[in-house]
């Protein structure tokens, strides 16, 4: 395990980023733990079950992907994933009017394909 603070975060995050792809790195604020990096690899972190599912859903309900690559990160069908986003009471479908005909005619024009 490695320690930087938050001045060598800052001052090179393509540093630090690349120390975590070989360890674990702790990121102190004032000699006090503050965050953890860790790398999401394939044969680690993100194939332990339910963890790439519970990603994609947090990254979806922030805003930082859409339902459909969301769905795609999760490694599930898009119907699949708006259903547990659906029971963990995320609305599948959001933001304003146009996005709302945006999102309906990608899942249109989804449905239309085929099987």
């Amino acid at each position: 395990m490695k320690s930087v603070s938050v001045r060598e975060l800052k001052d090179n995050p393509s540093a630090v980023l690349k120390m975590a792809q070989e360890d674990v790195v702790v990121v102190t604020r004032r000699h006090r733990p503050e965050a953890v990096l860790v790398r999401l690899d394939e044969e680690k972190l993100l194939d332990q079950p339910g963890v790439r599912t519970a990603l994609a859903v947090s990254l979806y309900k922030d805003d930082s992907l859409s339902l459909g690559h969301a769905a795609r990160f999760a490694g599930t069908a898009l119907a699949d994933f708006m259903r547990h986003a659906s029971r963990l009471g995320i609305p599948a479908i959001k933001g304003n009017a146009a996005t709302l005909r945006e999102d309906m005619k990608n899942l249109d024009a989804w449905l239309a394909r085929p099987a």
